[in-house]
């Protein structure tokens, strides 16, 4: 597996990183009489907000950059990049964007069953070729090879045009070269577990959201777990369960992230970001920096201009 890294400068807009609240299971109509579903929306859109759904989700990113998040990952995203997100695995889009600034077409997205693939696979035993695929989806999956992204999309927009055997022939030409496609990016850790119950969900969500709007402050477990309802002690369980990663580590994981943004997008000199992303001291940032990236801030810099 080849992990690629990629720079795109972009002014970021601090209103457009906030999560959307909103229900966090997405019901989604089957299309009568296909296997498949096409579709495509722009930003904003009610479909853009934390959610999860049983559904396979292969998501092309045609217009705008912003945010991906992706169970427990958090990352970039821009036009081309390409993703393939298991069942019941939360995810989101959001687009950096200035005051009203809206794209009429953002995503087109090809949606698919386990049970649909399951169902054929017992017939179609050529489909085992798509377990590997199937099985790396359940941690999300970003495409990085030029070239497969720049076919899938040909491919994608074939679904987009046509309809019965011929959608599904297209649709199975794409899972085919996304099977055998060796660059790519697993993106949630292994240690991710999604909660269900719809309670519970909406506890993470809203755990979540509040961390994002906040982590740039000096924000606690405390304040979080008051905010929730929660007992600090039980809290610090239910967050590590939701997310692999204890309060401390998640907090400064988006700290860093939002780092990395004002490295690449900003000439703010490196103290100023220190600050302006939470942490309360420049040797503090450096370390808990080089923990996340293995390397220095300035180092990071340097490569991000030199690769844009």
């Amino acid at each position: 597996m080849c992990i690629l890294t990629r720079f795109k400068p972009k002014v970021m807009n601090k209103r457009a990183t906030t999560r959307q609240s909103s229900p966090s299971y997405e019901l989604i109509p089957p299309k009568e009489h296909s296997s498949i579903l096409y579709r495509k929306h722009g930003f904003p859109d009610p479909l853009v907000r934390w959610h999860y759904h049983k559904e396979y989700e292969l998501h092309l990113i045609t217009h705008s950059s912003g945010k991906v998040f992706v169970g427990d990952y958090i990352g970039n995203f821009y036009p081309g990049t390409l993703f393939l997100i298991g069942p019941n695995l939360p995810h989101n889009w959001i687009s950096h964007t200035e005051e009203q600034e809206i794209y009429p077409e953002r995503d087109q997205v090809v949606v698919f069953t386990d049970e649909m693939i399951q169902a054929a696979r017992n017939v179609l035993p050529e489909l085992t070729e798509l377990d590997g695929l199937l099985q790396r989806a359940s941690f999300g999956i970003e495409f990085q090879g030029a070239a497969t992204i720049r076919e899938t999309r040909s491919l994608m927009q074939k679904i987009a045009t046509s309809s019965g055997l011929e959608s599904l022939a297209h649709f199975l030409s794409v899972m085919g070269l996304l099977a055998k496609a060796d660059q790519y990016q697993l993106l949630s850790s292994e240690h991710y577990l999604t909660i269900t119950g719809e309670k519970n969900q909406q506890r993470v969500n809203q755990a979540v959201n509040y961390i994002f709007n906040h982590y740039h402050e000096n924000i606690s477990l405390e304040e979080v777990a008051e905010e929730l309802g929660m007992q600090p002690t039980y809290f610090s369980k239910f967050f590590r369960q939701a997310t692999g990663r204890r309060f401390v580590e998640f907090v400064n994981s988006l700290r860093i992230t939002r780092a990395c943004d004002l490295l690449v997008h900003s000439d703010l000199p490196i103290t100023d970001i220190c600050f302006e992303v939470g942490f309360t001291n420049i040797s503090n940032f450096n370390r808990h920096f080089m923990a996340f990236k293995e390397m220095t801030p300035s180092h990071y810099r340097k490569l991000a201009s030199t690769a844009g």
